[in-house]
């Protein structure tokens, strides 16, 4: 049984949601854990109604409010750096038509993040072929498919670029099979105008924004 606050819910769920962002921005934490737990630390053992908790939306306002205020010396830098190793895989799987997806393309991507990529093809075992031809030893796992189509079997590995070294922090790569058919239809904008995916060249173009206002700074 869900137990009735006194408690303002707008406060809570605003609670909950600076709580989490921070989970999130300093931990890497992903948004139901943080949710979760964020949930814990403002109500305690008390359990809440859904409507009490702050969507993904929300969460993602405050992860950006906390970076700009905390992390605004840091932050930009570590997702530039999480662009550029996506753009060169991206590059690396082109023949499999690879999306960027998740938080480093939505510019929210920490030091904690992993890069997300969603592979089109044929016969998506030859994305797996591809890497262990690379040397790559990758682990299988599921991922849910973006359509809600139940799941799609997804390819994660740590990757450290050779230009870094051997003790340098390698970067987590996840790398989701669709078929060919998943990708008929433009990719529509939510209501914020942000898309779910990005190809390539999108991608490049985000770096070259970047250059350019770095440039006028």
């Amino acid at each position: 049984m869900v137990r009735k606050l006194h408690l303002d819910p707008t406060r809570v769920r605003e609670e909950i949601a600076i709580a989490a962002a921070r989970m999130i921005a300093q931990d890497g934490l992903d948004y139901a854990t943080a949710k979760r737990k964020a949930a814990r630390q403002v109500v305690g053992e008390t359990r809440v109604s859904g409507d009490w908790l702050p969507d993904n939306d929300h969460i993602e306002e405050e992860i950006r409010e906390y970076q700009s205020l905390f992390q605004g010396d840091t932050q930009p830098a570590v997702l530039r750096r999480l662009r550029e190793i996506a753009l060169d895989w991206m590059q690396r799987l082109t023949p499999f038509n690879p999306y960027l997806t998740g938080a480093v393309l939505g510019g929210t991507a920490g030091e904690h993040s992993d890069i997300h990529l969603q592979a089109f093809c044929d016969n998506p075992k030859e994305v797996a072929i591809y890497l262990l031809n690379q040397n790559v030893q990758y682990d299988v796992s599921e991922t849910r498919h973006f359509a809600g189509r139940g799941y799609v079997e997804t390819l994660s590995f740590l990757w450290r670029p050779a230009a870094q070294g051997r003790d340098a922090q390698p970067f987590g790569i996840h790398v989701a099979l669709y078929g060919t058919d998943d990708l008929r239809g433009a990719v529509r904008a939510d209501a914020r105008g942000r898309l779910a995916r990005a190809s390539a060249e999108a991608v490049q173009a985000l770096l070259d924004e970047s250059d350019a206002a770095s440039s006028t700074n």
